[in-house]
């Protein structure tokens, strides 16, 4: 299992234009959020098992964040032809036995996620009310094989903070989890 760090692009860094398809055809977009003072942009996967460790809180902080306000939105973007596991219809399976609650969309050119900046799954973007980037990183310090319970912790205390209207702690730690899967001829530019 290879272990990728986040990218940890800058904060305060504009969230990219999106218009992507959930598995049953409907295309979500930016406009689809604008109501919501917070947007979180989570990039997962269904078969990494940085991902499967931490699917229920995922599933668990949609439910606890989005009555007040939040609007989240999952983002799988991996090479499909490579790793069929990951495929829409596969995907629409996992939402259901996740329990995620809310929308689960695929980039299939994987544009979205290149300029977004990520960089693995999980990887997690929040961004304010005007749509700058205020958290990113890791949920937790959970990883695969370790004692340490998920919890969300660090993707709780920034969206808390936001909810209050105090800033996010400047102290953001890179999530780890499998690279994406590149197309071939896809990979950016940078490594990662």
């Amino acid at each position: 299992m290879a272990a990728t760090p986040s990218m940890m692009i800058e904060l305060g860094t504009p969230c990219p234009p999106f218009a992507l398809s959930d598995p049953a055809g409907r295309v979500w977009t930016n406009e689809d959020f604008a109501d919501e003072p917070v947007l979180v942009v989570m990039v997962i996967c269904n078969h990494c098992p940085f991902v499967k460790l931490i699917r229920d809180e995922l599933a668990a902080i949609g439910r606890d964040y989005m009555p007040h306000g939040v609007g989240f939105i999952a983002v799988n973007a991996n090479d499909i032809e490579r790793y069929p596991d990951d495929a829409p219809d596969k995907m629409a399976l996992e939402a259901d036995a996740a329990g995620y609650a809310f929308p689960y969309v695929y980039d299939a050119d994987q544009s979205f996620v290149r300029e977004l900046g990520a960089a693995c799954t999980p990887d997690f973007f929040v961004f304010d009310a005007s749509r700058a980037l205020v958290y990113r990183g890791q949920l937790d310090d959970a990883r695969p094989g370790s004692t340490i319970p998920v919890t969300g912790s660090d993707l709780r205390a920034a969206l808390d903070a936001l909810l209050a209207g105090e800033p996010v702690s400047a102290n953001q730690q890179p999530s780890i989890g499998c690279n994406i899967k590149w197309k071939p001829g896809n990979e950016p530019d940078q490594p990662i």
